[in-house]
């Protein structure tokens, strides 16, 4: 007589679990261990038990899909976003991945296109938005939006509880002591510090803190304004190199302002790292390509992407509340800097 249908109840007695471990150890859950969670999967596998994906989530009322929204600037492609907001994207679908959960990418940059409501429109469990604050008029939208389910926010101008950002301070404080240990004393901030870029204000009060610490006197922001940051840092360096009290190092708000930077000394007949030393921050890929390669701060990516969902996926308050709200940086040594100076 043939052998009837496996159930989880079947995979529960073979496992030595409960029938409700077997159904949230299959469906990903983080609050079971990873050798439960093996030795069920080992069970099912050697019972040959599938989990009817469907059928589970109409019982549970849950998509197993989380909504990531990539807010791009306005009057522009969409998806013509920043290799830094693609690096969080990729480490974003990944961690989701492994907690179980599909990801629905949507990449929005106009007024007509705005959708931020995917979990009440039933199609996902929970909202991640990532992007460029400088697109004021997305983040507005999406600040005003009654959102359902839960959601956390990467690059957003505001402080309202649901953010998520690199230590910025830290980082800017690593970037200066580096340029510090070269034997840098009058380092120059080329960035602009207002309220729609709060990632470069905390970067500036990290590089301010830093100088201060070592009884230098640190400088007011350079201002790096437009759309194309590479454009941007450019100009900037252009406008702090001729300056009668010349910086002998720059450390830029992010990496696309230090590779324009980076350029422009070059045009101007500077040598870098001999004459000026420049240190950025994003971690992006072309800064290994400049010239020279950049030195640069660079977030813990894998972690940007678990600390996210983390914050989507929560199973608890008490998770939810404990869910980090800072990633970690390091510098990420190439040779815009010159090698430290032996005291």
């Amino acid at each position: 007589m043939g052998r009837g249908r496996v159930t989880s109840i079947d995979v529960a007695e073979a496992a030595g679990v409960s029938q409700s471990t077997v159904s949230r150890a299959l469906a990903g859950s983080p609050a079971i261990t990873p050798e439960t969670r093996m030795r069920v999967e080992q069970a099912a596998r050697a019972l040959g038990y599938h989990v009817d994906a469907r059928a589970a989530r109409l019982r549970s009322g849950r998509t197993g899909t989380l909504a990531i929204v990539v807010v791009g600037r306005s009057g522009y492609d969409p998806t013509r976003v920043s290799a830094f907001h693609y690096a969080l994207l990729g480490s974003t679908c990944a961690a989701a991945a492994e907690r179980g959960y599909q990801s629905l990418v949507s990449f929005q940059s106009e007024a007509e296109h705005y959708s931020w409501n995917f979990v009440a429109s039933g199609q996902a469990d929970g909202l991640v938005v990532m992007g460029t604050s400088v697109n004021r008029a997305a983040w507005a939208d999406l600040r005003q939006t009654e959102l359902q389910g839960p959601s956390v926010f990467w690059g957003d101008p505001f402080d309202d509880g649901r953010w998520v950002r690199a230590d910025n301070r830290g980082g800017a404080q690593l970037a200066v002591n580096r340029l510090i240990a070269a034997g840098h004393k009058r380092i120059a901030f080329v960035g602009t510090v207002d309220a729609i870029h709060p990632q470069f204000a905390e970067r500036y009060e990290g590089y301010r803190i830093a100088l201060e610490q070592a009884g230098l006197e640190p400088g007011k922001p350079a201002p790096a304004e437009g759309d194309d940051r590479v454009a941007a840092g450019r100009a900037a360096a252009i406008t702090v190199m001729e300056q009668s009290d010349r910086p002998d190092a720059i450390f830029a708000a992010n990496d696309a302002i230090a590779l324009g930077v980076l350029e422009q000394l070059s045009r101007m007949g500077f040598t870098v790292p001999d004459d000026i030393g420049v240190v950025g921050f994003d971690g992006l890929a072309a800064g290994e390509h400049a010239h020279p390669p950049l030195t640069t701060i660079e977030p813990d990516f894998a972690e940007a992407g678990r600390v996210l969902v983390a914050h989507v996926c929560a199973e608890t308050d008490d998770e939810a509340r404990e869910a980090a709200r800072r990633v970690p940086v390091r510098l990420v040594e190439r040779r815009s800097v010159r090698p430290v100076q032996l005291s």
